[in-house]
């Protein structure tokens, strides 16, 4: 099947208008995209964001639509030019298994790997979380992501209690469990990923220690040894209280999902509760951690230099 792309920038057009559009016209898909070459951030789990600047790209296909007079049909049905659509042939390809096969074995740490399904690790020491892309949010791949992995390769002690806050694909739950974490409980306001965690603990072999959570009332509070929010910097500082809330006297908060020049302000944030500090930075993204550590009735903070990834840690999580 022949298939071709039309591209436009959407430049203050009604977003829901063009996507109707496009597929009265008969796309068989769609995708909008940050048009600059330096985008934002990707959405949190469960989020639809437009950028300031964005493009839409529909696929149709070439058999039962004709190019230009489709091209017309839309730039009349949308009140713009016809010039400020780019059209393109795509290859026709098995583009899921093309996907997969660009997926490959990633290492966070020293041990911890993501493997998709049609691979293999062949390290002896290797802890192997196996994941193919999907859906949900979280294969790896993006820093923010790769700072937790690593974060819990250098950190997590066996029989851990887990909570991981906007678990997206489940990842970071799944390699918490692989680490032998005892508990994992895993909440995100998005259905599919609460699916998509399921499914990657099933495959994973750790099911039995991961529970998911579709509303973050039912975690347990004050018990964590370990407390993960890979999510935006304006959902951290609002959840302060609550993400605290769940840590054990002596347990550790990780947040990552924010930009270096935000990581002052969320610092702030939790000051009333714990002292954070950048555990590590990455592509201009940054990893706050900190420990919860019960003194004279009040909450006080282990330095963060004792993390290891800045210093070598007498006594991780």
């Amino acid at each position: 099947m022949a298939l071709y792309s039309l591209t436009f920038e959407l430049d203050g057009l009604d977003p829901d208008i063009a996507e109707t559009a496009c597929f009265e016209a008969g796309a068989v898909s769609l995708s909008f995209t940050d048009q600059r070459d330096d985008p934002i951030l990707e959405p949190a789990p469960g989020e639809f964001r437009l950028w300031p600047a964005t493009r839409l790209q529909a696929i149709f296909d070439d058999a039962t639509t004709a190019g230009d007079a489709l091209t017309a049909r839309l730039a009349e049905a949308l009140g713009i030019g016809a010039a400020r659509f780019t059209r393109a042939s795509i290859e026709e390809r098995a583009w899921e298994r093309a996907w997969l096969e660009d997926f490959r074995p990633m290492r966070f740490g020293t041990r911890l790997w993501i493997c998709p399904s049609h691979a293999s690790v062949t390290e002896t020491d290797a802890v192997v979380v196996r994941l193919d892309p999907g859906l949900a949010f979280g294969t790896g791949t993006h820093p923010t992501t790769r700072l937790c992995l690593e974060w819990l390769d250098a950190n997590l002690r066996p029989a851990a209690a887990v909570i991981d806050f906007g678990c997206g694909s489940g990842v970071l739950a799944v390699a918490a469990a692989r680490l032998d974490a005892a508990r994992v409980d895993a909440h995100d306001i998005d259905p599919q990923a609460l699916l998509a965690t399921q499914e990657n603990a099933a495959a994973n072999a750790v099911a039995d220690r991961i529970q998911v959570h579709t509303a973050a009332a039912t975690l347990p509070t004050g018990t964590a040894r370990v407390v993960l929010a890979n999510i935006l910097s304006g959902p951290l500082i609002e959840l302060a209280p609550q993400l605290t809330g769940l840590l054990a006297p002596d347990g550790a908060l990780v947040l990552a999902g924010l930009l270096d020049e935000q990581a002052d302000e969320v610092i702030g944030a939790y000051a009333p509760w714990l002292a954070l500090t950048a555990w590590r930075t990455l592509d201009g993204w940054t990893c706050l951690a900190g420990r919860r550590v019960a003194q004279d009735g009040r909450c006080a903070s282990t330095v963060g230099s004792e993390w290891p990834g800045r210093k070598p840690a007498d006594n991780p999580p």
